[in-house]
């Protein structure tokens, strides 16, 4: 039976901590592994806009993991105690300044398993109405682009020869996304 025996701490921050995971292959051999988790949130959300134009918002924002711009859906971290419902209408509203009369689930799994521990619970947002962006947090640097559906792929190849980072993710979330357009 494989299965997780123990975690350690190897070292903590203010967002992230590094953990060792012993476990037991199926052989029955110990192994240890080193991962990360997320600290002080619950799960990570991200949100396919769409309007009924039928445009998609997608963002560019600078991350410094990978010291460049990655085009990605709106995404975020949960607060404790926050539904995921209620951190994808916060994030979408922080990142893109839009709220969504609907939010319609599309998908739950792991990013990066090989890792992480983290969890990204997707929503298609529709019936988008602009607010404003005024709650934005200081720390992120987004603009937010609106791309007819048609031409996403199209777009997101003029953005990647531009020297862009194209999130994966958007190109399987989209296509999830049309079965309820």
């Amino acid at each position: 039976m494989v299965d997780v025996i123990g975690k350690k701490i190897l070292w903590a921050g203010k967002f992230l901590r590094c953990i060792s995971v012993t476990y037991r292959d199926s052989s029955g051999s110990t192994r240890s592994w080193e991962a990360f988790e997320r600290v002080s949130c619950d799960g990570i959300v991200a949100i396919v806009p769409v309007t009924a134009e039928g445009e998609t918002l997608i963002i560019r924002q600078f991350r410094p993991a990978v010291n460049g711009y990655v085009i990605e859906f709106p995404a975020g971290l949960n607060d404790k105690g926050e539904t995921l419902e209620a951190a994808a209408r916060r994030e979408l509203l922080e990142e893109t300044g839009y709220s969504a009369e609907e939010l319609i689930f599309l998908a739950e799994g792991p990013v990066s398993s090989g890792s992480s521990s983290e969890i990204l619970t997707v929503y298609l947002a529709k019936g988008l109405k602009f607010k404003g962006i005024d709650q934005r947090d200081e720390t992120e640097d987004i603009e937010v682009l609106k791309v007819p559906i048609g031409e996403l792929y199209d777009r997101l190849t003029l953005l990647n020869a531009q020297g862009k980072a194209i999130d994966l993710k958007i190109f399987g979330l989209m296509e999830l996304a049309k079965k309820y357009l």
